[in-house]
């Protein structure tokens, strides 16, 4: 069981970038994804969760509207398309799953202790 996330790097205000999140050695069918960050002196804040059994997502307030997730049940990946970054959501971002495909829609979506895998982080820096 392996998670794999990419696609961060260094990035100008108000720019896009799109994060993935990769399973091997398991299927995605039935469980969720959550998408976390830590950044410099903070606590892990969960932002983002999808659940793949029927689509529902959860985002945190500080990302609302202004990122994505989606799910590529083919690719067995998660995408998180994040756009209008700010230099505070620098962090390295993390994914991570549940067989708990109803946590998206629950209060406690973005609790890190709720996840079960987690893959390596992937490090964004919002800097001009």
């Amino acid at each position: 069981v392996q998670l794999q996330a990419s696609g961060g790097g260094l990035v100008q205000p108000g720019g896009s970038l799109r994060l993935s999140c990769a399973a091997s050695g398991f299927s995605l069918d039935y469980y969720a994804i959550g998408w976390f960050r830590r950044a410099p002196g903070k606590d892990r804040e969960g932002i983002s969760c999808i659940s793949f059994s029927d689509g529902s997502t959860y985002y945190g307030d500080s990302v609302k509207g202004r990122f994505t997730i989606s799910r590529d049940n083919a690719e067995n990946t998660v995408h998180l398309q994040m756009s209008a970054l700010k230099p505070e959501d620098t962090a390295v971002y993390f994914c991570a799953s549940t067989s708990d495909t109803g946590i998206c829609t629950s209060w406690y979506a973005n609790m890190r202790e709720k996840y079960d895998y987690w893959g390596q982080g992937t490090q964004v820096t919002v800097s001009s």
